[in-house]
């Protein structure tokens, strides 16, 4: 199946219609490449039948929404990345952030299963202090996702999915339950999750550091 972008934006004009998503800024190759994944899933092989067989079966609209919008995340990924934060941004925003108002308030967008945003409150816990933290950091953490951010609300995560912590950090930000490690409670206060649409919803204002690593690449320049 090689469909041309006038198939896949008949699928993506039907999805924005009937559900309110809005694909029209994502790249074509990533779309057609995982719409085709979908449609060859359930038996079929062209666009049109595809939205056949999307009014006839709706729960397929989250299976191809999970599918378009694949979650891979862990915890300090890309470490590199990481240490740049901590050594180098973290200390120009908290000496910016000083005086009466010393809130810091960070955007994580395209935040899948959470594990980037709960990676920030560490790093900013580690930084000021986890009182320090929790009087002065909010972390907005959205997705487009409802069934991601219903597990980054969770906040439990498999012994494999904490294997990428650096030492000592899940003795110190996590609780172990059974087979699971949650973390912190008091820590996620200062995590809020939410809905957003980049394309559609007005940015958060405000804020001290943006994270978006997990959504850039779906875009087109």
């Amino acid at each position: 199946m090689d469909p041309s972008f006038g198939e896949i934006d008949k699928l993506l004009a039907y999805l924005k219609s009937t559900r309110g998503f809005d694909f029209d800024a994502y790249k074509r190759t990533t779309l057609q490449r995982r719409v085709q994944k979908r449609i060859s899933l359930v038996g079929l092989s062209q666009y049109d039948e595809y939205i056949d067989y999307l009014e006839v079966h709706p729960d397929e609209f989250q299976h191809l929404f999970n599918t378009i919008l694949i979650n891979v995340t862990s915890f300090f990924r890309d470490l590199e990345s990481w240490d740049y934060l901590r050594e180098t941004v973290l200390p120009r925003i908290t000496e910016a952030r000083t005086g009466d108002d010393d809130s810091i308030r960070v955007w994580n967008a395209g935040c899948a299963s959470g594990q980037e945003a709960y990676t920030t409150a560490m790093m900013f816990a580690e930084a000021l202090g986890t009182e320090a933290f929790r009087e002065r950091v909010k972390i907005y953490a959205t997705d487009l996702d409802d069934e991601a951010l219903g597990q980054s609300r969770l906040a439990s995560y498999s012994a494999k999915g904490v294997e990428t912590l650096p030492d000592g950090y899940r003795e110190k930000y996590f609780e172990r339950v059974g087979d699971r490690f949650v973390f912190d409670r008091e820590l996620r206060r200062s995590v809020i999750f939410g809905r957003h649409d980049l394309i559609q919803d007005a940015p958060i204002s405000r804020v001290d550091l943006l994270m978006c690593r997990n959504t850039l690449m779906y875009f087109n320049a």
